[in-house]
Parts: C-alpha cells; structure tokens; sequence
C-alpha cells in the first residue's frame, strides 16, 4: 500500500537537489531522476529516460528532457539509475539490531537483506531463546519475538534502511522440536516441524533454507529435507542450502539439491557455489554441467556466489561433527575432557575422515585467519592465521584451535582461503547466478570494532560490479544489474521488487560503473565501497551522495504464502 505522506516527509528531510518555483508545489511527482542511463533489471541495455516516482512505487518512465515536474529532482547525469540491489544470502539479522542503517550494504546500493542459510531468528522456543541469549557475542540484545514472522516485523518497527526477508531455517526448525543432538525424527516429530516450515510460509518466508554442513543440520537426512521443502512448496516456496559438501563430496551433495527441487517442482538454490580445496578445483566445472543440465530438464536450479576466495565460517567447523552434537555447551564440555581431544586431534589431522574437514581444505594454517571472537581477552589475536597463533602459543595447531573453543566459549569466526580465482569467475560467468555477501551489515564505528569480519561484508557488491564486471569483463554491465536484481527477485517471487518499471517499488540505487569499487582487504576489511552516491527504498532516500541520510524506510518483503496478515504479537 503507497504511503505518499510518509514518502514525502523522509525526502523533505533526507533533502535531494529541489525543485524550485511554484510549479513544484502542484507536481505530480515526489521525485524526477533526470538525465540517468536506466537499466530496468531484466538485462535489457540501458535507456536514457527520467524515472518519475510517486509514493513508494515507479510512476513513470518519460522521455529524456521531458517537462514533467517534480516535488524533489536528482540529477543522474553520466550515471547509472538500476532497481536496489539484493543481497541473497545476507547475515544482517544481529547487526540490523545494532545499527539499523546497514552501513557497508546501504553504501553499496543493497536495498534487500535475505536471510535464513539453515538458522533463522525463528521459529524460536523457550530453551532456544534461553541458549541464544548465552550465546551472545559483542551484539546484545532481548528476544522479543518467538516466530520468524515477528522477528522480521521487529525490525521493521524498530527501523530499518533496507527490506528484509527470510527462509526459515531448516536447523532451527531441527533445533525447535528435535533439539541439538544426533537424532532422526519420528513420524510425529516430522509432522511438527513441517507445521512450523508452513507457519513460516504463512508469515511470508521465501522457502526453507539448509546449511548441511554444520551439526546439528548435517544429521538431516534427505528424507528430512524433502519432507521441510514440500511443506514449504505447498504454498509456492522453495529450497535453498549450504549444501552437504562443497569439496570432496561436493557432486553426490548436489544432486541432493537437484533432487529436491525435483521432489517438490520448486526452486532450488546452492548458496555460495564453489569447489573448496585445490584437489576439489575441477569439480566446479562438472556442478555447472549438472546444474545446466537440470534446467534444462525444466528444473529451477540456481546459484548465489559471493566474489571472494576465501569463505569465512567458524573455527568449530574444523571439527568434526560427533564433538559438537548437542550444541555449544555439550561440545565444551567434551573438549575438556583429554581423551576426547586426544580423538577430536587424531581426526583434525586426518585427511581421509568423511565429514567435511575445511582447515585442511584450506591447505594451510597460514590461509586460515581468525576474524571474530566474543572474549575481550583474544580481541588482539583477530585478523592473525592460526599458524601464527598456534607459534605464538607454543602449541600445534589443532590444541590452539580447541583451546580457543574453549577459552572464548563460542566457535569463534575465521576466514578460509579455499577457492580458486579461476573458479570465482567461472560461477560469476553463469546466467543463473546471483550475489550473496554472506556478511553482516555494519560499520566501522561502535559495536562492531570489537570484531574483525570478511572483506565481502563491505565491498561484494561493489567488488562484482567493479572488478568483475568493468574490469575483467566477465559480462555486460545491464546482466550484472540483472544478476543483482531482476534475477534474484525473479527466483524468488518477490512481487515488484528488482525492477525498474512503472509500478515497481521504487527501491532504486543511482552509481557511477566507471568507479563503483571495493576499498575492503583482508587486512583492513572495514573499509566503505566507492562509487554509489544515492540509494532510494521505498521511495525513500537513504543514501545522499554517498552520505546516509538517516532515513529507515525498509519493510519485510513477504514470499508466496503470505496470508496477508502480520505475525501475531510474541506472548
């Protein structure tokens, strides 16, 4: 619904280049965007045409020059005027708690957050509100919500720059009904957490969202997730995970994917595509192969990237996954034992074990680089390898990954050198892949010095756009708005988003191609994207020649089996 008062007040105050004379005071306008090079979103060459808004939504698209008048103008002159950009695989659900501006995204036109890669911020019970409040990091805050539905309705009242929307995590749903621990559910306990998938589809989900790789999610089954992805393509939602293997058994994981997208006549997406491990390198060209092929089968099957060759996940994901069943505090408490650690190191070492060893995928200790940990005390060792840690110890390796387990009482965060830049280009290249930073979104300011992050939380984006896209030329620049924007609102049924056209939101970023760039390193990440100097949400402008306005205009952006009704309040 077009809320033009609220629109107009949030323009008046964030202040585009006005208008002047008493022919503004009539316009039929909010907003004119003259003189743009205008890409709509489906990867059709640009047009030179004025972008006229009312309200929250695209008016109109009229001739260049044209006479219409408008309450504010921009002038876009040797620009580039595209839909916002989404993020697909986005963890801005505790730093949009922190600072709702969403700085490193909003600087790089990012318009939509998208949630949910295997945990989501619910459905939660009691005991999991109890055990992520323990679990806490630098971000602190009360749960004030039980449901996804709330929780994403939570940030739109507490304000936000960008939409928001989410899958509902498989591993959260896993946790709400089977708890942490290596266990099958029966028939029952099934049909439950099937009701909660359709509950979360009800509040507007996209579909349910997989992370295989880590426990407690790496004890589903296929028939368990199956089971979560037809209850979520009962009312038009999809699938979309961080599959089973990204390495050694990186093909047998994605024909899992494909086969549930089969099961259910649904989408289904890999997160982050990408062959971890140099052995593991040619297999990428083999999953482009597999995934071409099951489109072509008429399966929807697709990919998000993000461009980067190092992931970053947990240092407790170099363990295997026996240790850490039954969460956080029971695998602690099991490194604390010696004979344990003795068996967790035997295994850490271990090449041949056949759960997913990533610091050995890494192919060194030195690719490895701690990014993130709770305990102010090992604050000084962030953005360090493990190797250098481990010397400076005085211990090996894998007793310097398990005594900071223990010592920080989380899993910690690092970032993993794993990929090939070949490769990188090789997934970018595909038509059916999209972008996803798999970040936070934050700034360099407050909170969020206490950690360290990954260079994608502050320049994917930008980096694609720029690198990939102007300067190695993977592709003309109106596919890559595409891939950023139509394309992923396409997949995912989300109505009048990543368009450009009359009657499309206006969520719309306004960029230079021939200077956008990333500044973010692994040394220095929290470092601003250049290059985008004016972002509008909703009609809304939030970014002002490259300044946040201050504006949180976002809204939750709701999937396909949304019952038209906000999630009731939590109790």
């Amino acid at each position: 619904m077009c809320r033009p008062s609220i629109s107009l007040l949030a323009l008046a105050l964030a202040g585009c280049s006005s208008a002047s004379g008493p022919k503004a005071a009539g316009a039929p306008y909010d907003l004119l965007i003259r003189d743009g090079m205008v890409y709509d979103g489906s990867g059709s060459a640009a047009r030179q045409v004025d972008v006229a808004v009312r309200g929250d939504r695209i008016a109109a698209l009229l001739p260049a020059g044209s006479e219409a008048v408008a309450t504010r103008t921009v002038d876009a002159h040797g620009q580039a005027v595209a839909p916002g950009f989404i993020n697909m695989l986005s963890w801005a659900t505790e730093s949009l708690i922190a600072d709702g501006r969403g700085m490193s995204d909003t600087k790089q036109g990012v318009t939509l957050e998208v949630f949910g890669e295997g945990w989501s911020m619910g459905p939660y019970n009691e005991r999991m509100k109890a055990d992520a409040l323990k679990q806490q990091g630098d971000i602190r805050y009360p749960i004030e919500w039980t449901t996804l539905g709330q929780y994403l309705d939570h940030l739109e009242n507490r304000g936000v720059t960008a939409n928001v929307a989410s899958f509902v995590g498989a591993t959260t749903v896993r946790i709400n009904v089977l708890g942490e621990d290596d266990v099958a559910p029966d028939a029952g306990q099934l049909a439950d957490m099937q009701a909660l998938v359709r509950q979360a589809m009800d509040e507007g989900a996209l579909g349910v969202g997989g992370s295989l790789i880590y426990p407690p999610a790496t004890f589903a089954d296929s028939n368990e997730l199956t089971a979560l992805a037809l209850a979520a393509a009962e009312s038009g939602g999809g699938y979309i995970a961080h599959m089973r293997s990204e390495a050694d058994r990186f093909l047998e994981a994605l024909d899992e994917t494909i086969a549930i997208a089969r099961a259910t006549g649904q989408r289904a997406e890999v997160y982050h595509l990408k062959a971890a491990g140099e052995k593991n390198w040619p297999k990428m060209a083999q999953a482009i192969a597999k995934i071409q092929a099951a489109r072509d089968q008429g399966l929807k099957v697709s990919a998000n990237m993000y461009a980067y060759t190092a992931g970053g996940t947990s240092l407790a994901a170099g363990l295997p996954p026996w240790v850490q069943a039954g969460g956080l505090e029971a695998m602690i408490a099991r490194l604390k034992d010696p004979a344990i650690r003795k068996r967790v190191i035997a295994e850490m070492r271990d090449p041949g074990v056949a759960w997913e060893n990533i610091r050995l995928l890494a192919g060194s200790d030195e690719r490895v680089l701690l990014i993130e940990c709770k305990s102010e005390k090992l604050k000084p060792l962030l953005g360090k390898s493990l190797a250098a840690i481990a010397r400076s110890r005085g211990r090996s390796t894998e007793e310097t990954v398990l005594d900071l387990i223990v010592e920080d009482d989380s899993e910690l965060g690092a970032a993993y050198f794993l990929m090939s830049e070949e490769n990188v280009e090789q997934g970018l290249k595909q038509p059916w892949t999209s972008l996803g930073s798999d970040a936070e979104s934050s700034a360099p300011e407050g909170v969020f010095l206490k950690s360290s992050t990954h260079p994608r939380a502050y320049g994917n984006v930008a980096r694609f756009l720029g690198h990939y896209v102007r300067d190695r030329r993977l592709m003309p620049l109106e596919e890559g708005i595409h891939r950023l924007t139509g394309l992923p609102a396409r997949n995912w049924k989300l109505e009048d988003r990543g368009c450009l056209e009359p009657g499309c939101f206006a969520d719309i970023v306004i960029f230079d191609p021939s200077t956008i760039a990333d500044h973010s390193t692994y040394d220095k990440p929290q470092q601003y994207a250049t290059g985008v100097g004016n972002v509008f949400v909703n009609g809304v402008q939030v970014l002002r020649d490259g300044e946040h306005t201050g504006a949180l205009p976002g809204r939750v952006v709701r999937g396909p089996g949304w019952r038209g009704a906000k999630a009731p309040a939590a109790k």
